[in-house]
């Protein structure tokens, strides 16, 4: 039987697989990150994308942990991973946060886009629906267009978690189309 944590991982792959899919008719790569300083080892991952060019859509791609390289920030620290229209959409983003315990990474907000939160290590909190509700590890958390949301890290390590965004085809203004 599958635990909590690998059901939400689960659900998690299908849907940024159902996502990303159709990015598989790409006409580009997506604009490579610089990659690590060290060296990668054997089965490593290419490096990370941050942007596609203007009007180049991301194709099929493989990013390994190790591949992302970590910002810190003043909530904790930050691996950006790509945001890049596709097929389908304006534009696909996956990031992770990490946040200290007792930070979040902003106030409640609202976009039009659409954003999917899985926990990877620890626990947080979400605003969801006008709510504080309890996520722990293997949570995995979803923010309707329009409505306001945020997490907040309330335990006593660090949290970790996989943020992605989409806007369909469309829904972002030329100006912010990435």
């Amino acid at each position: 039987m599958f635990s909590a944590q690998r059901a939400a991982t689960a659900v998690a792959v299908a849907i940024v697989a159902a996502l990303a899919g159709a990015a598989a008719l790409a006409q580009a790569p997506a604009k490579p990150v610089a990659a690590p300083k060290t060296p990668a080892g054997p089965g490593a991952a290419a490096p990370a994308a941050a942007k596609s060019p203007e009007g180049l859509l991301m194709k099929s791609a493989l990013f390994t942990w190790d591949s992302v390289p970590e910002s810190p920030t003043e909530q904790g620290a930050r691996r950006t991973v790509f945001a890049a229209p596709t097929a389908t959409l304006d534009e696909l983003e996956h990031h992770t946060t990490t946040l200290k315990p007792g930070g979040s990474p902003h106030p409640p907000h609202t976009h039009k886009n659409e954003e999917l939160i899985i926990v990877k290590d620890g626990a947080v909190e979400a605003y969801v629906n006008g709510e504080w509700k309890p996520a722990p590890t293997g949570s995995l958390i979803f923010f309707a267009s329009m409505v306001p949301h945020t997490v907040r890290n309330t335990g006593t390590v660090p949290a970790t978690y996989h943020v992605v965004n989409w806007a369909a085809l469309g829904t972002k203004p030329k100006a912010e189309t990435k």
